[in-house]
């Protein structure tokens, strides 16, 4: 039961003779210092730009044999290991066959690719000879939050260690790849990215890589993208273990969305994410097994699946060419259906 009692003696008329000390004091404070704000969001930004700047690296490309006249081009990269394993783009590397790799303290070595993966934007590199390096760790994005800050540090046209600062716009984006395919759970910043920041990380205030820069719109201002660090560590893991990237298939372009708490509280799931389908391609797994745009799933073969990046995992190697159980919400209902991944084909660059 609400008590008015203290609002009716606020306005009574005994207020009217209230002593001017007595006014002041009910008078609100004044706003916090604007400069202690902004200090403490450039002491942040310092604190990540020294803790991670060390660990990026610029990447030089050229397409041809030393000593020969052919096209190159640069971008960055983040070394994640001391013992010279380094992130970049896919495109950023495309068809090179020679990679220079070099850091703000001056060290120069060539480097060899790993493995790459257009469909995700994303490779792997080897900095050869190179140890006790510098590196950062790769963070959780899933714990990421809109309108959290994040500092970019790379290359943009050429300038080394350039440090950007701005905030996590949106969460979940999708766009396509450079092999014509869509890479899902995308970063969204306003962080400023220029041609030559491609490979380099997008780091929160905790110092942790949460995403590798990986697209600008041109003409657009203010939006640019990266891929989820999440997704990077499921590629990460794929290369170093078979030297690509194996993936079921079902045919589908998704997002992550959030679940309804009385619909997962009716269909008994504790899932506070899912992965929408925005899209389904004909005559493929999806469809087949009788999935509709607008399912949202959340679970596949007994794996809880909280957003795209756990669909995109969950749909690994071992996956291809099974009949699996998937759970999806369908206006408010879960049902389940039977789907058969298939092993997708590998893009060309």
């Amino acid at each position: 039961m609400l008590d008015f009692t203290q609002d009716i003696s606020l306005h009574s008329p005994a207020d009217a003779a209230a002593s001017p000390d007595q006014v002041r004091s009910a008078t609100p404070k004044e706003p916090v210092d604007d400069q202690a704000l902004l200090d403490a969001y450039s002491r942040a930004v310092i604190d990540v730009t020294e803790r991670v700047g060390p660990a990026v690296v610029r990447v030089e490309t050229r397409t041809t044999d030393a000593g020969a006249r052919g096209r190159g081009g640069v971008g960055s990269g983040i070394v994640i290991s001391p013992d010279g394993f380094v992130l970049t783009n896919s495109h950023v590397v495309g068809t090179a066959r020679q990679i220079r790799l070099s850091d703000a303290d001056g060290m120069s070595t060539e480097a060899r690719v790993l493995g790459v993966d257009p469909d995700t934007d994303l490779a792997l590199l080897r900095a050869d000879g190179a140890r006790d390096l510098h590196f950062a760790s790769l963070g959780n994005s899933r714990t990421l939050r809109r309108g959290q800050l994040v500092v970019a540090i790379g290359n943009p046209l050429g300038f080394e260690s350039t440090v950007t600062a701005g905030v996590v716009s949106a969460l979940g984006r999708s766009i396509r790849s450079v092999s014509g395919r869509t890479i899902e759970d995308v970063i969204q910043t306003d962080a400023a990215l220029n041609p030559g920041n491609s490979g380099g990380p997008l780091v929160s205030s905790a110092g942790e890589v949460i995403g590798i820069n990986t697209a600008i719109i041109s003409g657009a201002q203010g939006i640019c993208f990266a891929v989820a660090s999440n997704t990077a560590q499921f590629v990460l893991s794929e290369i170093i273990r078979h030297g690509h990237v194996r993936r079921g298939y079902v045919g589908v372009a998704a997002q992550t969305v959030p679940v309804p708490r009385q619909h997962a509280v009716l269909a008994g799931i504790p899932n506070r994410m899912g992965a929408l389908l925005a899209q389904l391609e004909p005559n493929e797994a999806a469809s087949r097994a009788g999935l509709l745009p607008g399912d949202v799933v959340v679970r596949l073969d007994g794996q809880e699946i909280n957003g795209v990046d756990d669909l995109i995992r969950t749909l690994d190697r071992d996956r291809i060419d099974r009949s699996l159980e998937i759970e999806a919400l369908r206006l408010g209902r879960l049902r389940v259906f039977n789907i058969r991944p298939t092993l997708r084909k590998q893009a060309v660059k």
